[in-house]
């Protein structure tokens, strides 16, 4: 990995509300802790995190330290998941053109699991006691809850100065749910949960209720983060594992590959065009009583009205993973670490290009409201008009 630049003044100073919204992805996952490590080398430290499934585990890892090991901690986690494989050396490089090295490590990773993640279960599901954990999956995930002690200070998490949102879904309702420590102690339980996705990884258990992977009902918290943020300036780092643009499937391999992208990849139009309209309201409403006389203004019912007036905007920086040499249905669980490399490689690079742009630098009016920029294909910094 590159080492890490001289941190310098921070491009972000002029929005008082600084968030971080993590996609699921599995294995991709270290492409976000390469896009953390461009913003740390900008002086970028995030006020509020938030996260689904791989992103619930790099946002806890992040929120859970101080801002100085963060860094530290997410290689730290990624090194500890990160499957040395027999052939690495042989294959380092053909492998970006040689799919059978993907195969045979995600082969690998089915059959034997993950170190301080999951590993299969001694007795197959099929021989266990009906309605138990090793029943009801494939994998038993509770190493995962050492290699989270391990990483994360739960105290600071639950006193620190950060804000931590982590999504998952009620198994018995089907409700999305969120764990917020604003409201609620976060626990390991909490980011496994998050992160419990079926059949792979059991259910875990929070009070009475059993919760499943997050990304099952929406595999990124935009929607949640837009909902619930501070009327402040705001900018939102969102780092995408999956897009939902691709070409058409050639084979049934790609046609894998392509309806996890689609399952899997953000609605981020859907949730600002939502953002939108509710905005446009309050901007309305701001505008109507910026026209009220003084003596109507006092009126109790005309104060709850002015509660609802917004007067912010917010800035969304939109990172999405194409790797090309990552076509593979398996690439979310190919634990490799010479893929885990070269996801965090990526995203350090995306994330330093998508920085160098200005016009992201100040936030946009409030009667826009929001902007989004992300990082095509070509890499070049781009406006959406929204």
């Amino acid at each position: 990995m590159n080492i890490a630049a001289p941190l310098t003044s921070n491009p972000a100073s002029a929005y008082a509300q600084k968030v971080f919204v993590l996609q699921g992805g599995g294995a991709l996952g270290s492409y976000q802790a390469g896009a953390f490590e461009a913003l740390r080398e900008q002086n970028i430290e995030p006020d509020w995190i938030a996260g689904i499934s791989i992103g619930a585990i790099n946002a806890a890892i992040m929120a859970g330290n101080v801002p100085g090991e963060r860094l530290e901690k997410l290689r730290s986690f990624w090194n500890k998941v990160s499957v040395q494989m027999p052939v690495d050396l042989l294959m380092e490089k053909q492998r970006s053109t040689n799919p059978f090295y993907r195969t045979v490590s995600s082969w690998w990773v089915s059959t034997f699991g993950v170190p301080g993640f999951f590993s299969p279960w001694q007795i197959p599901s099929w021989l266990q006691a009906r309605g138990s954990a090793s029943a009801t999956s494939i994998y038993d995930t509770e190493q995962l809850r050492q290699t989270l002690l391990d990483h994360i200070d739960f105290d600071r998490i639950n006193h620190g100065p950060v804000r931590l949102s982590l999504g998952a879904v009620n198994v018995r309702t089907g409700n999305f749910a969120f764990f917020d420590n604003r409201e609620v102690q976060i626990k390991p339980e909490h980011i496994m949960a998050s992160g419990a996705l079926p059949p792979g990884f059991p259910a875990i258990k929070i009070g009475s209720e059993y919760y499943w992977d997050g990304g099952l009902v929406s595999n990124t918290p935009l929607t949640y983060v837009l909902r619930n943020a501070a009327d402040v300036d705001t900018v939102v780092f969102q780092v995408d594992l999956f897009s939902a643009v691709g070409p058409q499937p050639q084979d049934l391999e790609e046609v894998e590959e392509r309806r996890k992208d689609i399952t899997y990849s953000s609605r981020t139009r859907l949730n600002t065009d939502l953002f939108l309209e509710r905005h446009r309201l309050r901007r309305t409403i701001s505008e109507l009583y910026a026209l009220l006389p003084d003596e109507a203004k006092v009126d109790p019912a005309i104060q709850k009205l002015k509660a609802q007036c917004s007067d912010y905007s917010v800035t969304i920086i939109h990172l999405i993973y194409r790797n090309k040499q990552f076509r593979s249905h398996s690439k979310d669980y190919e634990f490799s670490a010479l893929s885990m490399h070269e996801h965090w490689e990526a995203g350090l690079c995306d994330a330093r290009k998508a920085l160098r742009a200005e016009d992201w630098r100040v936030p946009p009016g409030a009667e826009d409201g929001l902007k989004v920029y992300d990082l095509d294909q070509r890499t070049r910094s781009r406006r959406h008009s929204v």
